[in-house]
């Protein structure tokens, strides 16, 4: 081998880790790249849609109705001349808020039931524990329903719905948690030291048994916004001339043959939202687990 020859291989057996390095660096982070982009988008349309729309959503025009999309209205407009586009934009802010005020509201009150049952024990955690099983096995949806439908079709109502229809799993989970920290080694140390049941419980328990809930609200906020939509898409959520995803798609549905893309845009805006919040709150999980991506 010649001089030249040797050089050269040393040179490509010192540039060759640090490649592999910097692959190994940006490798773990490129599944967060597209799902974190998007809901960063639709946090922007929620809170600044004329960002996205210098129109009003509510604003008519019906020598306009019906019109397929085009470059004056990329979505195209409703059967009263409105954008359909700026309603869309607009309807993620209406929709994100319901989906993260049910999701909280389900993770608070679940944590709080789940909390009691956990560190009361005996009779009452059994008694928690019967109703939960009862409540979990109906499902989420139909629990929604009829909560609406006693309270009433509101946006407020149907957060309240949603998150009373999905407190019982958070609540299971912080019953289970609160129950291994309890016999944890560390509270059993305090509790040899004599600290009182209520120190144990603010400084040990509860710090302790709620973080798992923080990965749950991330997945959570997916499933609320779609349950949002299907609420709404039946008449028991948002009302017109609200700018709610599900609505949009509710009313598309006596114009599907004749202008199908009113139900199209809204459909697939709700999907992608969904999917990529999911797909956040998993690699949340992912990384809160110590579990590595691939």
């Amino acid at each position: 081998m010649s001089v030249g020859e040797a050089s050269l291989e040393t040179a490509a057996l010192a540039v060759r880790p640090v490649r592999t390095a910097r692959k190994t660096f940006v490798a773990p982070y490129a599944r967060w790249i597209l799902p974190s982009t998007l809901v960063v988008l639709f946090l922007l349309m929620a809170f600044f849609p004329a960002l996205f729309t210098p129109l009003d959503p509510d604003a008519t025009e019906f020598k306009a109705a019906l019109e397929p999309p085009s470059a004056d209205h990329i979505f195209g407009t409703d059967p009263i001349g409105r954008d359909l586009y700026t309603r869309v934009v607009y309807g993620a802010g209406l929709s994100l808020i319901v989906g993260v005020a049910a999701t909280v509201f389900s993770i608070v009150v679940g944590a709080i039931v789940g909390a009691i049952a956990g560190i009361a024990g005996g009779i009452a955690d059994r008694l928690i524990s019967r109703v939960l099983d009862i409540l979990l096995a109906f499902p989420g949806i139909l629990l929604a329903m009829l909560t609406v439908v006693v309270l009433g079709p509101s946006i407020v109502n149907l957060a309240i719905a949603i998150g009373l229809s999905s407190f019982p799993g958070s609540a299971r989970l912080v019953r289970a948690q609160v129950m291994l920290v309890v016999r944890s080694g560390y509270v059993e140390t305090a509790k040899t030291l004599g600290r009182s049941k209520f120190h144990l419980v603010t400084t040990h328990v509860i710090p302790n048994s709620i973080s798992p809930l923080l990965v749950l609200t991330t997945i959570g906020v997916g499933g609320a916004i779609l349950s949002a939509a299907a609420l709404s898409f039946i008449g028991l959520g948002a009302a017109p001339p609200q700018s709610e995803w599900g609505l949009l798609l509710s009313d598309s549905r006596a114009q599907l043959q004749d202008a199908p893309w009113l139900g199209f845009f809204p459909g697939v805006v709700l999907v992608v939202a969904v999917i990529a919040i999911t797909a956040l709150g998993r690699l949340v999980q992912e990384r809160f687990e110590g579990r590595a991506p691939n």
